[in-house]
């Protein structure tokens, strides 16, 4: 008995740990701190030390928000209006790969883009306190925008309808735990990450990060279509039999 419960301990630790890196690596793409950094540091230029890591802090308590409440109610929400898990599978697939492609093809785009959500124009730099800016741009849509939040969702609708349900949501949320963890410590260390990779070094890691994003918007895409698939045979079984 006693060998039986810990060969189930160490099968339920192990799918958690499974869970928890394929939705840490989607996140890690998607959110990007690595290569966001770069337009973090440039929008504290000038700011004392202790305001940056107050705002890096505040950035990654909101984002957790965020994304904690995507992964947890944005399946639902979307089911409240019809929408099925099948097809929130293969919409956020194909949002999630479409975003993947534009970030493998044009990094640069992709984070002048992001300096202009950061920057605003150049008015939140002159903000008497960055912290009135934490949730809006630095944390929504800079950190954590449309993409993220699709990814969350996508990632939430790949539950199982059974057990182990609940071992893949703790998979999922200790996932956001770290990623939130890793945009505050990234931001606030940005200034010395950026002179440590460089412009050509965070491309490069923007590059690596977008081509696992591409191949998990892909199989969530696939494993949508699977459904679909799966659900027209039952009914075609149920009509004839």
């Amino acid at each position: 008995m006693v060998t039986s419960h810990v060969v189930t301990e160490n099968i339920g630790l192990q799918y958690v740990s499974s869970i928890w890196l394929m939705a840490y690596s989607a996140l890690f793409s998607i959110v990007n701190p690595l290569g966001a950094s770069l337009i973090f540091a440039q929008a504290t230029m000038g700011r004392a030390r202790p305001e940056v890591v107050s705002l890096a802090r505040l950035v990654a308590f909101y984002s957790f928000v965020v994304l904690m409440v995507s992964i947890w109610f944005g399946g639902e929400i979307l089911t409240f209006f019809g929408i099925t898990i099948n097809a929130l599978r293969v919409t956020g697939g194909l949002v999630v790969a479409t975003r993947a492609w534009s970030m493998l093809q044009e990094p640069e785009e992709s984070e002048a883009r992001k300096e202009r959500q950061a920057l605003q124009g150049g008015r939140t730099v002159a903000t008497p306190d960055l912290r009135d800016k934490a949730f809006f741009p630095f944390a929504m849509p800079f950190t954590v925008g449309p993409g993220s939040i699709s990814v969350a969702i996508a990632l939430s609708s790949e539950r199982p309808a059974v057990d182990p349900r609940p071992a893949y949501f703790m998979g999922l949320t200790l996932a956001v735990i770290c990623i939130s963890v890793t945009v505050g410590i990234v931001y606030a260390y940005a200034e010395r990450i950026v002179a440590l990779l460089g412009v050509t070094g965070a491309r490069i890691v923007s590059r690596l990060a977008a081509l696992i994003l591409l191949c998990i918007g892909i199989q969530i895409l696939f494993s949508g279509i699977e459904g679909f698939v799966n659900d027209v045979a039952q009914q075609w079984r149920t009509y004839h039999a």
